[in-house]
C-alpha cells in the first residue's frame, strides 16, 4: 500500500510542477486590447462616436446635419462628412478622414469654424485614441 500512495504523491507532484511551469510561461496581457492606429479603425471609432454622441442622442448642436460615412474609401482616406439635414448632396459643412498607419487625422469645412467647432474637434480627437464616450 505504501507505494501507492509514493505513486499517487509523485503523480500529484508532477501535475503540480507542470502547472506551476505553464502558469510561469504565459505573458501579462493587458485587460483591453489597444485601439488600432490604422486609417479605417480609426474612423469608424470617430463614426460610431458622432453617430451616436451628435446625431442619435438628439444634441441640439447638431439637429440641422446629417451625417454621411465614406469609409469604404479606395484612395485609402476613409471619412466622414457632416452635411445639412434636408439637402444630404450638398456640399459638406464638415469633413474629417484619416490616412496611413499610423492615422493621420484632418477636419477642415466651415461648420469647424462655427462654435460647435471646437467641441467637434475635442470630441474627434478623443474617439481617434479610443475613447468611446459622449462629453
Amino acid at each position: 500500500m505504501p507505494s501507492f500512495s509514493s505513486a499517487r504523491l509523485s503523480v500529484l507532484a508532477c501535475a503540480v510542477a507542470s502547472f506551476t511551469l505553464v502558469a510561469g510561461c504565459q505573458s501579462n496581457r493587458p485587460a483591453t486590447p489597444p485601439a488600432s492606429s490604422a486609417a479605417l479603425p480609426t474612423m469608424e471609432r470617430v463614426a460610431l462616436g458622432a453617430n451616436g454622441c451628435w446625431f442619435k442622442s438628439g444634441d441640439p448642436a447638431f439637429k440641422a446635419y446629417r451625417l454621411a460615412p465614406e469609409l469604404n474609401s479606395f484612395s485609402g482616406r476613409p471619412r466622414i462628412l457632416i452635411v445639412p439635414r434636408r439637402s444630404p448632396e450638398a456640399r459638406p459643412l464638415a469633413v474629417i478622414q484619416a490616412e496611413g498607419h499610423p492615422a493621420r487625422l484632418q477636419a477642415f469645412g466651415p461648420l469647424l469654424s462655427e462654435p460647435v467647432g471646437t467641441r467637434m474637434t475635442t470630441d474627434v480627437r478623443r474617439w481617434a485614441a479610443g475613447d468611446e464616450g459622449c462629453n
